[in-house]
């Protein structure tokens, strides 16, 4: 948008409810979720409020006048947070979400991830012990195609060397074509696909 300014800041308390915002309006292969989830929360849950929670340090967000408009969340050892994540963030949110019943063919996107938060699946293989950190990045539309993913990205890596990163990896859907061009253009190189259809998941790795 000409002339609107963003600004790049540590991400605070208050912005939980804004960044979770962000990630539903994300979190469609890069599209808006909105009409996928009964429950709009259901995806920062997993890839929001733990990492606001257990790594406040490697937390940004973009905001323009509007408001909140992006985030760049990390973790430092990617070990270390998922041990974290299931022994400290999970257990209060299972509290809260009672897992899903009956036939799973008739489960809806809440539903499913609701049976993720009881059954947690963590994708982190020897192969990617060279990319011991991890990342996610999303932003909403008027926020794109102006530099500042490379703006969020630069800070979050840049935080994350400081700290003795060796390398850092992401999962995105396979079939964001243009989230993968954006990467891949940062230095990140493929290291494995995850899954089948439209749950296929794409991991790419750089290193530091």
């Amino acid at each position: 948008m000409l002339g609107t300014q963003f600004h790049v800041r540590q991400c605070e308390p208050k912005d939980g409810p804004a960044a979770y915002h962000v990630c539903l309006k994300t979190g469609d292969a890069g599209e808006d979720a909105t009409h996928l989830y009964s429950d709009p929360e259901a995806l920062g849950h997993i890839f929001v409020g733990p990492y606001l929670r257990l790594e406040p340090a490697l937390a940004f967000v973009l905001e323009d006048a509007e408001g909140i408009c992006g985030y760049a969340l990390g973790a430092l050892d990617s070990a270390r947070f998922y041990r974290a994540y299931l022994d400290r963030w999970l257990p209060e949110i299972v509290q809260r979400n009672p897992a899903p019943s009956g036939d799973s063919a008739q489960w809806n996107a809440t539903d499913k991830l609701y049976y993720e938060y009881h059954h947690p699946k963590i994708y982190y293989p020897d192969a990617f012990r060279d990319y011991p950190s991890h990342l996610h990045l999303d932003l909403l539309p008027r926020a794109q195609g102006q530099g500042n993913g490379g703006r969020m990205m630069a800070t979050l890596l840049e935080r994350l060397a400081q700290l003795g990163s060796t390398g850092v990896h992401l999962a995105m859907a396979s079939t964001n074509l243009r989230a993968e061009r954006f990467y891949k253009k940062l230095g990140f190189v493929e290291l494995a696909r995850v899954g089948a259809g439209s749950e296929r998941s794409l991991y790419l790795g750089r290193k530091l």
